[in-house]
């Protein structure tokens, strides 16, 4: 199974990184505007059993064509230490994503561990698992970037 795993030192609290991430505007100060997603429903914070229906383009290179939803669900919430959510629906064939929060004294060592499988089974996996990470890699350092600045 494909991993993707990006951290950085955020020099805050634990509790004061966590509780960015628990904004209300959170998820849309921490997406890149030229990706083009659009949160179409919000439901229930980041607590398990809570929701988030966003419109991506399937295609980033096409962001007005071709485009889907996503369905996530948190399963699992740890104030102030972790978070998860996986795919309901949407592009993945499976998809889990742990946000992890790790006080290192008076810093946080924020890391996004994730899972995945793309649709077409192993040699999908082979063949469509670089691009994802290097997609991966552009967003969670835009992402981490934007959690510095407003944590800092």
């Amino acid at each position: 199974m494909p991993v993707f795993v990006h951290s950085s030192i955020i020099e805050a609290s634990v509790e004061e990184v966590f509780g960015f991430h628990e904004r209300p505007d959170a998820f849309d100060l921490l997406t890149p505007p030229e990706l083009g997603i659009r949160v179409l429903r919000r439901e229930g914070g980041l607590a398990a059993g809570a929701e988030t229906l966003i419109e991506m383009p399937l295609l980033p290179f096409l962001p007005r064509l071709f485009r889907i939803e996503w369905l996530a669900r948190h399963t699992e919430y740890r104030p102030p230490f972790l978070f998860r959510d996986e795919q309901v629906r949407g592009p993945f064939h499976y998809w889990r994503h742990e946000h992890r929060f790790e006080a290192v004294g008076a810093q946080t060592k924020l890391t996004d561990f994730i899972t995945f499988h793309l649709p077409g089974g192993v040699m999908a996996d082979w063949l469509g698992a670089p691009l994802v990470r290097f997609q991966l890699r552009r967003l969670f350092a835009f992402r981490h970037m934007m959690t510095k600045t407003y944590c800092e």
